[in-house]
């Protein structure tokens, strides 16, 4: 009978037992069948890759999903209901090599959102940055030397824990079956190293299983490394030591709360820095503002004298130039007349010539006078002429002036 739940809600984490308990009643009554013929398959997953599982895959697969952080708490609950109903032997294999066989069942890469966990002994000491220490990894003899699966492969395989790096360890005899697994620095790593390290103690292949029986044969084993792996001489001990260091969760939070009082007392300071420089070029900023209204007070007030002063002098120039016009026009008024009576006691003298010879060598020299004041006149009147015309350029002269003034 397939599984089915009776409603889509999940169950609160303080129901997982009860839930639990059901589901493995279920499995001993065989309502929920996981077996078929020599093949396994998972009763609470849909798809064809569920139905491809030996009995030890399908244990890893219940145990995994049972320890994963991010699966519901229905889903837990089922799967490890039947990790625990494979553990107490009910469901036996056909085959006495499946038994030994313990590949990690690849998982689909997923960013698992880790949810809180208890934290262990704060004083123990782990190995920072986080680390895990996977042993028993397969390897066979090719080309004269250990072969055996390569960090990349094995990182895939561990997707769900979502490692930084899988190092597998080598020697002059090639692959030890070690590796050395790396999760990020910090706290999520941290919860994610201790998710891989319930993963395999769930399957019977953490710390304890393999220190008690090393030969598991191919089963991976794996857990959080710590300061007795830090400590053991041998390749995993040094690799330890040579990348990492050893630490407590009280040292870690301490150095973070360290480091966050660093931090915010430098921003603080940087804070105070740019509040101060803020004020200095707020402070240059009011002093220029002044300085710059004050000379543009002075600016506005010297033009205004200057055009001032222009417009004095443009007056004054203006009734210089019409009075010397008007004098001009007076001196020629009163110089046409002069010409016009010369002009009139000439012909008197030439009448007066005409009638009277005796007076003709007088009348001659009066003439004479006569012509050069005449000349004077004429040479007055050229001169003015000139002085008329020196007048019109001045004043064509000041306007042109006045215009490039302005």
């Amino acid at each position: 009978m397939e599984y089915s739940s009776d409603d889509d809600s999940d169950i609160s984490d303080s129901e997982i037992d009860e839930y639990g308990a059901k589901i493995q009643a279920r499995l001993l009554s065989g309502d929920l069948k996981f077996r078929n013929g020599d093949s396994y398959s998972c009763p609470f997953c849909t798809g064809r890759k569920n139905k491809d599982y030996n009995m030890q895959s399908l244990l890893q697969h219940s145990s995994g999903v049972g320890a994963a952080p991010n699966r519901p708490a229905k889903d837990k609950a089922s799967h490890r209901a039947l990790a625990k109903h494979l553990k107490n032997g009910v469901a036996k294999p056909s085959d006495p090599q499946q038994a030994q066989q313990i590949a990690v069942e690849p998982q689909q890469p997923q960013q698992i959102a880790v949810e809180p966990q208890p934290l262990p002994n704060r004083h123990e000491k782990f190995v920072w940055p986080w680390m895990g220490v996977l042993v028993n990894v397969p390897t066979e003899w090719k080309d004269g030397r250990q072969v055996g699966e390569s960090g990349n492969r094995l990182k895939g395989e561990l997707s769900q824990f979502c490692p930084l790096k899988v190092i597998p360890l080598w020697n002059f005899r090639g692959h030890t079956g070690n590796a050395i697994v790396e999760f990020a620095k910090n706290w999520n790593g941290f919860r994610n190293a201790l998710a891989f390290e319930k993963y395999f103690e769930a399957g019977g292949c953490g710390r304890r299983d393999w220190k008690q029986n090393m030969n598991q044969g191919s089963k991976l084993c794996g857990w959080v490394a710590r300061a007795e792996d830090y400590n053991f001489p041998g390749l995993i001990g040094d690799h330890l030591r040579k990348n990492a260091d050893l630490k407590t969760i009280d040292d870690l939070e301490n150095e973070g709360t360290r480091k966050n009082n660093k931090l915010v007392a430098n921003l603080a300071n940087q804070i105070e820095v740019k509040n101060k420089y803020l004020q200095e070029l707020e402070l240059r900023y009011n002093e220029t503002t002044v300085s710059l209204e004050k000379m543009m007070g002075q600016r506005e007030q010297r033009l205004q004298a200057y055009n001032e002063e222009i417009r004095k002098m443009q007056q004054l120039a203006r009734r210089h130039s019409e009075k010397i016009i008007d004098e001009n026009q007076n001196l020629r008024s009163e110089l046409e007349s002069k010409m016009s009576e010369l002009n009139a006691r000439s012909k008197e003298l030439d009448d007066l010539a005409a009638k009277s010879s005796h007076d003709k060598s007088n009348l001659e020299q009066e003439k004479q006078k006569n012509a050069i004041k005449s000349n004077h006149l004429k040479l007055a009147t050229a001169e003015q002429q000139r002085a008329d015309e020196d007048v019109v350029k001045l004043v064509r002269d000041q306007k042109r002036e006045r215009k490039l003034l302005l």
